[in-house]
């Protein structure tokens, strides 16, 4: 009697051990789908005639409320974004609006923006 108990018992530890490796399996596979889809996007704001960084520039995308400032070096990330087309806008004091459409990928998420002094 007590063999059959302690069989049952092994049975039932390698079941539920072999339930929770599948589970954890399935859930990885489904992170990696999600992580891949939500990428970043990041570049650099310069002024089109001495190439320098210009700070504190507005980067929005066009449609949404997601926007950005320039750091000290010029450069922007705007994170969880999905893949497909999209317009950036840029805007500063003293500078022309620039529009930017472009498509998000896995590949390729720098931009560079130049903006124009206004006369």
């Amino acid at each position: 009697m007590k063999k059959v108990i302690f069989a049952i018992l092994v049975a039932f530890v390698a079941t539920s051990a072999f339930a929770e490796k599948t589970e954890t399996k399935a859930d990885s596979k489904l992170e990696t789908k999600t992580e891949a889809a939500v990428l970043s996007l990041s570049g650099n704001v310069i002024d089109e005639i001495s190439g320098e960084s210009l700070v504190g520039v507005e980067v929005k995308i066009e449609g949404s409320d997601i926007k950005t400032y320039t750091d000290f070096d010029g450069h922007f990330v705007i994170n969880n974004l999905k893949a497909g087309p999209c317009k950036l806008v840029a805007s500063y004091t003293s500078y022309n609006k620039n529009e930017k459409t472009f498509n998000i990928n896995a590949k390729t998420n720098q931009v560079k923006i130049e903006l124009q002094a206004s006369k």
